[in-house]
């Protein structure tokens, strides 16, 4: 599926919202640190539908399967298989779900189905006081991203990059949420090392932009939905952080043009360590010849002199890290890891 048709054309809005992140007040100051409490069998899952419609209910059924294969107990949200054109529901009914499911003890976590597009219309009418007085998982990629950028600025609360509940439940990905979600263990996030028949390791490679180690809270997610939400207040601040970010189906221009755009709203500037994931049906494009991802990233980033990296395994198409958002994190860009230094969890 072309993300363009969903979140692109939010991007082209972005540059002006530039204006008023350059031009605006300073970024209030960071809102202290919450943890959600960890989870176990038992405990009972919320699935909601912020984002597109799911047009199957067999995918809801997989995801219901999946998580009560990880001994947990699944609710439905009442709209989740709603449909509006292409989102799944009414903004109002899509955000009730969530509010609702954050004001019931009952419901430990709160996991989107799928994304797509639509979290970020979302974002005005979450209920954050009750966010912050609740705080539980949120665990979701993608166009879910608007959600952990959105939570992390209002609350506090860590939440976790990471499967939707149609996404990736395969051994590496479920490794992971066990391990942060249910263990609270505080993890070192390490690539595959197979190299299967070859000689050598062809995938899941790390490719070093600036060697180094820098130490600070991992935040971000889909380039695309990070940038199209720059300039509003539902974007943390980002000063002194490790930036995370992947896409899918997007020409390598466009990948430079939000590079830009993070450049130019002071993102860039404010961070002290870089990790890209992957980037899934990411094409030079018809036309003029295209830049390469290397040299795209040997523009935006080797310039900032900050330890930085490629290939990590964030994305769309690859077994994923679960990565919480907002904990202290030290990366190493030589070997590709990304150790967190605390538990996400209590």
């Amino acid at each position: 599926m072309n993300r363009r048709r969903f979140i692109g054309s939010g991007v082209g809005t972005a540059a002006m919202a530039v204006l008023t992140a350059r031009s605006g007040p300073a970024a209030a100051a960071s809102p202290s640190v919450i943890k959600p409490k960890r989870l176990a069998a038992g405990d009972t899952v919320g699935i909601v539908a912020p984002a597109s419609a799911t047009f199957n209910t067999v995918d809801l059924q997989i995801a219901r399967e999946s998580l009560e294969a990880l001994g947990l107990k699944v609710q439905v949200g009442g709209h989740v298989l709603d449909r509006h054109g292409y989102l799944a529901g009414q903004d109002v009914d899509r955000a009730a779900d969530i509010n609702r499911f954050f004001a019931d003890p009952a419901v430990r976590a709160v996991l989107p189905l799928r994304g797509g597009w639509g979290a970020s219309r979302l974002l005005p009418s979450l209920d954050y006081d009750a966010i912050r007085r609740n705080p539980k998982i949120v665990l979701g990629y993608s166009d879910i991203t608007a959600l952990h950028m959105a939570i992390a600025a209002k609350t506090g609360l860590i939440t976790f990059h990471g499967p939707n509940g149609m996404g990736r439940w395969d051994e590496f990905s479920v490794s992971w949420v066990r391990r942060v979600l249910f263990d609270g263990e505080a993890v070192t996030l390490e690539n595959l090392h197979d190299k299967g028949e070859f000689l050598v390791q062809t995938e899941n490679r790390v490719q070093t932009i600036t060697p180094g180690t820098a130490r600070g809270r991992i935040l971000g997610g889909n380039l695309t939905v990070l940038t199209a939400i720059i300039g509003s207040p539902y974007v943390p601040d980002f000063t002194g952080a490790i930036l995370f970010v992947e896409d899918v189906g997007e020409d390598i221009y466009r990948i430079d043009r939000m590079l830009t755009t993070l450049k130019l709203a002071g993102i860039l500037d404010r961070i002290r360590g870089f990790v890209w994931g992957t980037c899934s049906e990411c094409e030079p494009g018809s036309g003029f010849g295209s830049l390469t991802f290397e040299e795209v990233f040997a523009d935006h980033i080797a310039p900032l002199k900050i330890p930085a990296w490629q290939g990590a395994m964030i994305g769309h198409r690859t077994p994923q890290f679960t990565i919480p958002e907002g904990i202290e994190v030290e990366i190493d860009a030589t070997a590709g890891r990304i150790r967190m230094l605390e538990p996400a969890v209590s």
